[in-house]
């Protein structure tokens, strides 16, 4: 009897869950083929054969305790297999077009890739898609997966058993035992195992003795028809206020050809407001068509529009995006900033909760 087959696409970007030490003794990039033939060979991510069942492209994850349906994945690696400090908009843009085209063809997607911008590679191809029908999860580690010692095993392992078997329909991000909407992570911690932190929305499921998901959190497409946006490169800044920042910085940050400003503000949403000359900068590049969106330096908690130190932004048209992280903010204005509508209506989408990524009032 032919067993039931459920299948993922693995898209190995680089970083260090595939990473070995080089000649001098430096974590690199595996050469080319070198992750996959690595993975074949052991028993852990490439378990008994499944006969004429699996292609030889594919490899089969071991059989997961009751459950009927057998894993198969394919490894299809990054042109280039990159630092994620490198990672940009050009691989967003690649890694949405090969889910897209595969998105028929597969059961779900993992994603492998370095961790110091995996946030923002979640929280980019959240807002890429939309009526997303199939779980896109996105994992790496902080020590590569043969090491002796690696937390590469059980986040792979685990995603690949995610994507394949539990149905889900958005962008996630599983690390350090937890399932996490993707656009809702930040990196909190270069040292630990538990790297990844969601400070305004609880966990999409945990990962223990049982994989436990709270579908009742997990969100649904409006229809089946899963749309595609790439993103382009137009010039998006971001705008930390600080004590006693110099005029010349902020003028930098707001002149042409900017278009789009992330303005991580004080506490709840708050600017020194005796600094005029701040505010007359940022009222001119609104003036002229720039979209800024105010979200708060902390880690936890939402910006509002209750204190007079914040009343300049919201009266000159500075758009509060609540309980939003910095990462989604600015990969959200990427995305809308990439839409062909107006301006008033990429305000209004900046405005909207698109994907999860803020809590709606």
């Amino acid at each position: 009897m032919a067993p039931i087959l459920s299948k993922v696409l693995v898209l190995y970007t680089g970083g260090t869950i595939g990473m070995k030490l080089n000649e001098n003794n430096d974590l690199a990039p595996a050469e080319s083929g070198q992750f996959e033939n690595s993975l074949r060979a052991d028993p852990n991510f490439n378990g008994d054969s499944i006969g004429d069942y699996v292609g030889s492209d594919f490899l089969s994850l071991p059989a997961v305790t009751n459950e009927r349906r057998r894993i198969i994945y394919k490894i299809k690696q990054h042109d280039k297999l990159i630092d994620s400090s490198n990672m940009g908009i050009s691989d967003w843009n690649l890694i949405a077009k090969r889910i897209y085209d595969h998105r028929g063809d597969y059961d779900g997607f993992v994603v492998l890739q370095g961790t110091d911008t995996m946030s923002y590679t979640a929280s980019a191809l959240s807002f890429m898609f939309e009526n997303l029908n199939k779980g896109v999860i996105i994992t790496g580690s902080q020590k590569p997966i043969f090491e002796t010692r690696s937390d590469g095993k059980e986040n792979f392992i685990s995603s690949l058993i995610i994507a394949a078997l539990y149905g889900l329909t958005e962008v996630c991000v599983v690390f350090g035992n937890k399932l996490l909407r993707g656009n809702r992570t930040v990196k909190i911690n270069c040292d630990s195992f538990a790297s990844f932190y969601s400070p305004n929305f609880p966990p999409l499921g945990s990962i223990g003795v049982q994989i436990k998901v709270d579908y009742q959190r997990v969100i649904r497409p409006k229809s089946s028809d899963c749309l595609l946006t790439e993103m382009n490169t137009k010039t998006i800044c971001l705008l930390r206020i600080v004590p006693e920042m110099p005029e010349t910085q902020i003028r930098a940050a707001l002149e042409e050809p900017v278009v789009g400003v992330v303005l991580q503000s004080f506490g709840a949403g708050n600017i020194p407001s005796d600094r005029k000359e701040l505010l007359n900068h940022l009222k001119s590049a609104i003036d002229r068509g720039v979209i800024i969106v105010n979200c708060t330096q902390c880690l936890r908690g939402s910006v509002t529009e209750d204190y007079d130190a914040s009343a300049g932004l919201r009266g000159m048209g500075v758009i509060f995006l609540g309980d939003i992280t910095m990462e989604a903010a600015y990969t959200k204005l990427c995305h809308v900033l990439s839409k062909d509508i107006s301006v008033e209506k990429m305000k209004m989408m900046m405005r909207t909760n698109l994907r999860g990524e803020l809590t709606e009032n």
